[in-house]
């Protein structure tokens, strides 16, 4: 299974649990409704960080590919260059 969608479920859980919990609470409806409104502030930040270092980690993985794709252009570059060189001399 997918982790983005395990860690999606279980903060969909932990968002339903906790309004749940206020609105089952015996508070006026003002400090309930601010609660609520806490909570998704609350949730709406963690979500914003987990996706920051979601794009955190794509970001070091292209880099990564990148890098690699880098060095295998050179060793080409260099294998072609010798193989210039070898039908050069053979020609001669």
């Amino acid at each position: 299974m997918d982790t983005g969608k395990v860690l999606l479920g279980i903060l969909a859980g932990l968002a339903t649990g906790a309004v749940l919990g206020i609105l089952f609470a015996p508070d006026k409806g003002s400090d309930t409704r601010k609660k609520i409104s806490r909570k998704g502030e609350d949730v709406a930040d963690g979500l914003k960080d987990k996706f920051n270092e979601f794009i955190d980690s794509i970001n070091k993985k292209f880099e990564e590919v990148k890098e690699m794709a880098e060095e295998e252009k050179e060793k080409v570059k260099s294998k072609v260059e010798d193989f210039k060189k070898e039908a050069k001399s053979s020609v001669s």
